[in-house]
C-alpha cells in the first residue's frame, strides 16, 4: 500500500514539473543562439543537428520533470511504470521522428553537393527516413515489453507474399537506386530518351523520374522504363559541349577570307554572349561541292544543352550582318526549268544570285 498524499507531494512535483518547463524553455533559447550562429557557416550539417537538438531536448527536459514529479507522488508501483513508459515512449518517438529528419536532410545535402544542383534524389531520402522510423518504432515495441521476434519473423514471411504482389513496385524501386549508384544520371542533367522525351531531370524517387521538358511540362517515366530504354546524357562526362552550324557561301567566294571573317564572327560570340565558352576555339570545316554552294560547318562551344538556341540565335544574326559588309554570297538554290515541245519538264540547278542574262531559256527541242 502506499501511504497518503501530502501538500508536500504536491510541492514537491509542483517544483519538479516547473523545473523541467524552465529546462525547456531555456534550452530552446539557447539552441536557437546556436541555431544562428550555425546559419553563418558554409556547412549545413552543423544547422541539421542544431534543429534536431531544438526538437529532442526540449521535450527530453519535460518529460525528465514529469518523471521527477511522478517519482515525488506516492503513486502505486504499477502506475508508476506506467508513468515512466508512457514518458520514455514519449522521448523515443520524439528521437525518432528528430533522428530521421536529421538523416533525411543530410542525405539530401549530400546529395545536393554531389550533383551541384537544386533538384534532391528523394528515394534516398525517403528509403533512410523509413529505416530510422523503423527502427523507433521496434525500440518501442521492446520498452513496452513486447518481443519483436516474433514480429521480425512474421514480416519476414509476409515480405515473400508483398514482394510478388508489389514486382513492378520493387522493380522501380531498385531501377532507381541502380540508376543514381551508377551516376548514369542525376538531377539536373539534360536528357533524350529513344523514344523522344528530353528535358531536364527534376527528381528521381522511389518509383519514377521526373524530366522538366524546356516547355516547362512535366513528364514522368516509370524507373524501371528508363533503366531499359537508350538515352543520351548531355551533362556527363562533362557540361560543356559543341554544336555544328552548318554554313554555305558561292563559288566566287575567296575561302580564305570566307575563313577568316565566320572565325571573327566566332570568337565574338564566345566572348559576349551568356552561355558560351570564351576559351573555345573558332573552328571552321569545309566539306562540301554543292549544287549551288560551297558547305562548310562551324563548330561552337557552349556551357550546357540548352544554350545552343541562344548561341545559334546570335551567331546566325552576326555573321549574317557580317557577311553583308564584307561582300560575301549566301546563295539560295533555285530550280530552273527548261520547255520541251508537249508537257515534259527538264529542270536545272542554278544560283539565284545569277544575273538576268544568265538564266536559260526554253526553246523546243
Amino acid at each position: 500500500m502506499t501511504r497518503s498524499l501530502t501538500v508536500d507531494d504536491l510541492m514537491q512535483a509542483g517544483i519538479a514539473l516547473a523545473a523541467g518547463l524552465l529546462a525547456a524553455f531555456l534550452l530552446r533559447m539557447l539552441l536557437r543562439w546556436l541555431g544562428r550562429h550555425a546559419e553563418r557557416t558554409a556547412w549545413r550539417g552543423d544547422d541539421i543537428m542544431v534543429q534536431a537538438l531544438g526538437t529532442v531536448v526540449p521535450w527530453a527536459a519535460m518529460a525528465g520533470g514529469a518523471a521527477s514529479a511522478a517519482a515525488a507522488l506516492p503513486l502505486t508501483r504499477t502506475v508508476q511504470h506506467t508513468t515512466n513508459q508512457a514518458l520514455t515512449l514519449l522521448v523515443i518517438f520524439v528521437a525518432t521522428v528528430a533522428t530521421a529528419r536529421v538523416v533525411a536532410d543530410l542525405v539530401r545535402s549530400v546529395t545536393q553537393s554531389r550533383s551541384g544542383v537544386a533538384g534532391s534524389a528523394t528515394i534516398f531520402v525517403n528509403i533512410t527516413r523509413i529505416v530510422v522510423l523503423a527502427i523507433g518504432f521496434l525500440v518501442g515495441l521492446q520498452t513496452m515489453g513486447i518481443s519483436i521476434a516474433p514480429l521480425l519473423t512474421a514480416l519476414g514471411v509476409g515480405g515473400l507474399a508483398v514482394a510478388l504482389a508489389l514486382q513492378d513496385t520493387l522493380a522501380n524501386l531498385f531501377a532507381g537506386i541502380h540508376i543514381l549508384a551508377s551516376k548514369t544520371v542525376q538531377p539536373g542533367d539534360y536528357i533524350r530518351l529513344s523514344s523522344g522525351e528530353e528535358g531536364y531531370v527534376e527528381d528521381i524517387n522511389w518509383r519514377q523520374t521526373t524530366v522538366r521538358e524546356l516547355s516547362n511540362n512535366l513528364v514522368v517515366i516509370p524507373n524501371g522504363q528508363l533503366a531499359k530504354t537508350n538515352m543520351t546524357n548531355f551533362m556527363r562526362p562533362q557540361q560543356q559541349l559543341t554544336i555544328l552550324v552548318q554554313v554555305g557561301v558561292s563559288y566566287d567566294s575567296d575561302l580564305e577570307h570566307v575563313e577568316r571573317v565566320t572565325k571573327e564572327v566566332v570568337a565574338d560570340v564566345m566572348t559576349e554572349i551568356t552561355g558560351a565558352v570564351p576559351e573555345h576555339e573558332p573552328a571552321v570545316r569545309f566539306h562540301t561541292f554543292g549544287d549551288s554552294r560551297i558547305g562548310f560547318t562551324v563548330i561552337l562551344g557552349v556551357a550546357e544543352f540548352s544554350d545552343q538556341y541562344r548561341i545559334k540565335h546570335e551567331f546566325i544574326k552576326r555573321l549574317h550582318r557580317r557577311y553583308r559588309e564584307e561582300g560575301i554570297r549566301i546563295p539560295s538554290p533555285a530550280r530552273t526549268v527548261a520547255l520541251q515541245q508537249g508537257t515534259v519538264l527538264i529542270p536545272s540547278q542554278r544560283d539565284a544570285s545569277a544575273a538576268p542574262d544568265d538564266m536559260t531559256t526554253g526553246r523546243p527541242v
